[in-house]
């Protein structure tokens, strides 16, 4: 372990611990994921994904595009990420007119970093998924030139929507991380929530898309931000 990451260890189990004390306990990976499954947003991702995958199957017609097409969603689902997390979740509400611009999901993004173990918040909330689940279905059916390669393009943001809630919901549960990867996904999270949240803005992977858009700065040279868990204050000072 390099002396950054030595020293990113230290800080955010400092904050960590100030933010939640003697409270902390370790659960076990199973138990995280009889937790996982007791939330709307897996049941609705998971339905899709079913759904998808067993239309796929039954219409056939497999062919090369059925593989470049995946590849192509799962090297770009890190920018995809990073640009709605910065651009939707931590969205400042605007003014247009008399009327306030401020979406659902940036409302809970900002109520999730005021308390990050709130377990409910760490999801996607359930309403977002009644425009969004048929949103990706009419992409599916209406943008490929095949109904073959849309289905297939359904099951894998199935399969993408899922890993991104799990990872979500692990990193803010009890489970302790244990592989390499894990951890290091583990520590760029929770820089973003207790350090600065100007900053490390992937949650599924360590610092892919923050390290090409540069957002994946040496934690010991930045400050902690006075505003990381109450983002309102944030906006109240712009």
């Amino acid at each position: 372990m390099t002396d950054v990451e030595k020293l990113a260890k230290q800080r955010v189990a400092e904050d960590e611990a100030a933010l939640t004390g003697a409270k902390r306990r370790s659960v076990s990976i199973g138990d995280a994921v009889k937790a996982f499954w007791r939330h709307p947003s897996p049941w609705l991702i998971g339905t899709l994904l079913v759904c998808a995958a067993t239309a796929r199957g039954l219409v056939g017609d497999w062919r090369l595009s059925d593989l470049w097409t995946p590849l192509v969603m799962l090297a770009v689902f890190p920018f995809f990420e990073w640009a709605v997390h910065v651009c939707v979740l931590h969205w400042r509400p605007r003014r247009l007119g008399r009327v306030t611009i401020d979406p659902l999901l940036s409302r809970k993004h900002r109520a999730h970093h005021v308390d990050p173990r709130d377990v409910p918040l760490v999801f996607i909330p359930w309403p977002v998924h009644l425009w969004l689940v048929p949103l990706v279905v009419a992409i599916g059916l209406l943008a490929f030139p095949r109904v073959g390669l849309g289905l297939t393009y359904m099951t894998f943001v199935g399969l993408l929507g899922l890993g991104y809630e799990w990872t979500h919901y692990l990193i803010h549960s009890d489970y302790r991380p244990r592989s390499r990867v894990y951890r290091a996904i583990w520590r760029n999270h929770r820089l973003h929530h207790y350090k600065n949240e100007h900053y490390w803005f992937t949650v599924t992977s360590s610092g892919t898309a923050d390290r090409v858009l540069g957002t994946y700065p040496d934690p010991g040279r930045v400050q902690t931000s006075p505003t990381v868990r109450d983002l309102n204050a944030r906006e109240a000072s712009t």
